[in-house]
């Protein structure tokens, strides 16, 4: 028999909790279910289902096994999926969710190239600084930036940017300038509140240690150009992404706040639900931030 159609069965049996709603769910006869199970269990050597007159639930082994079967099963139709939708015209609307700098400086001058590229899609380019739940709320796909923490979305890489503290001259002529990382529990360091990481910068000191500085107390910002900002003003040190500060550094408006340390690099991604990449819209703008961003370098972002 068929391996990837008894683990339908099975699996089919264990969503269903049944054989008969198993069975109207494949649109197949019980028995042929039930055969499919059987020759599962045969084959593997094991019981993946407890029968009874009432109900049936999978055994410690069988809920394992489900687990993996199901991913399996998924997996079989996002490809078979992909070859449809690859042959389809991408069209519809595609909502991203990104976070308002990055949009602002980066996406938003890309978008006109992309929508003449693909006139049949329309986009909803959705700007903030939260951490927006995709499915829930109804997007597409994001672009985040630095560590991804929800291991239910699927990932691409697409380029990576870096940080640096970073102050105004201003600044560090009224309060000097730290000479090691020790030395910033004595500055006032500008936070940005939307971090992964929380209330804390993880630096690396150039003997390598990974370090890590409290940065509470002085200002709290969720808004990376605001706390860019604050620093060209003089209010104290930020640890920013190079899209946001290099401009201002190239100014003269900004300086490296400590340049012996090591460059922290982060991953800039685009992240998507399960299944999503199979739609034509999705892949389109994904596959074009890709080229997009290869033309440009890391460092340029």
């Amino acid at each position: 028999m068929d391996r990837l159609t008894e683990m339908e069965a099975f699996a089919t049996v264990v969503d269903q909790g049944g054989f008969t709603d198993a069975a109207k769910k494949m649109g197949i006869s019980k028995s042929a279910v039930s055969k499919h199970v059987s020759s599962l269990e045969a084959r593997l050597g094991a019981r993946l289902l407890n029968r009874t007159t009432r109900r049936v639930s999978p055994t410690e082994i069988g809920l394992a096994y489900y687990d993996r079967a199901r991913r399996v099963l998924n997996d079989a139709g996002e490809a078979d999926a992909l070859v449809t939708s690859m042959q389809s015209a991408p069209s519809g609307l595609l909502r991203i969710s990104v976070a308002t700098d990055f949009g602002v400086n980066h996406l938003s001058p890309a978008l006109s190239e992309f929508l003449q590229d693909f006139p049949d899609i329309t986009v909803n380019m959705v700007l903030n600084n939260r951490y927006v739940e995709l499915i829930s709320e109804g997007f597409d796909m994001a672009v985040r930036i630095g560590e991804l923490e929800d291991s239910t979305l699927r990932a691409r890489k697409l380029t990576e940017t870096t940080k640096r503290m970073i102050a105004s001259p201003k600044y560090f002529e009224q309060y000097g300038r730290p000479e090691k990382i020790d030395d910033l529990n004595n500055h006032k360091l500008l936070h940005y509140s939307n971090q992964s990481s929380g209330n804390v910068w993880k630096l690396t000191a150039p003997s390598g240690e990974k370090r890590q500085v409290r940065t509470a107390g002085w200002l709290s910002v969720n808004d990376g150009q605001s706390l860019l900002n604050a620093a060209i003003s003089g209010l104290g040190i930020a640890y920013l992404p190079s899209f946001l500060y290099a401009d201002a550094m190239e100014k003269g408006l900004v300086e490296d706040a400590i340049p012996e340390l090591p460059l922290e690099t982060q991953g800039i991604y685009a992240v998507y639900p399960p299944g999503r990449f199979t739609q034509p819209k999705v892949r389109a703008f994904i596959d074009f931030l890709v080229h997009e961003f290869a033309e440009k370098g890391p460092t340029d972002w």
